[in-house]
């Protein structure tokens, strides 16, 4: 099987797959084997909707010698519908329009070829 195909099929590279705890239901993002909250296991896969709100950001200027074009990223936290705050990278969005409680959505691409 080839590299990109294996990737491509794992499931949890694509979605935003995490646990719910069996004891009190917090949701938890990244899995993991204990609740971070109460300490029992957590056992139950639970796939987030992708949908959240920009909790906060910051932008990340790239410096290139002897070029004056410095290409700009914005990372985010995103707070998910479901709870969690999460890492993410903005794209389709001005950086001048970002907010914080914006909404925002998951969208996979491709990084390169």
């Amino acid at each position: 099987m080839e590299i990109a195909r294996h990737w491509r099929l794992q499931r949890h590279r694509y979605a935003l797959v995490g646990e719910v705890c069996n004891h009190c239901g917090e949701k938890i993002f990244p899995a993991r084997d204990v609740c971070p909250q109460c300490n029992a296991p957590a056992k139950t896969p639970f796939t987030f909707s992708g949908k959240g709100e920009v909790y906060s950001y910051s932008t990340c200027t790239i410096r290139r010698r002897g070029s004056s074009n410095s290409p700009r990223m914005w990372s985010p936290l995103v707070r998910l519908a479901e709870g969690p705050l999460v890492a993410a990278q903005l794209t389709d969005v001005e950086g001048e329009k970002i907010e914080i409680g914006m909404p925002v959505e998951m969208v996979t691409r491709r990084v390169r070829d």
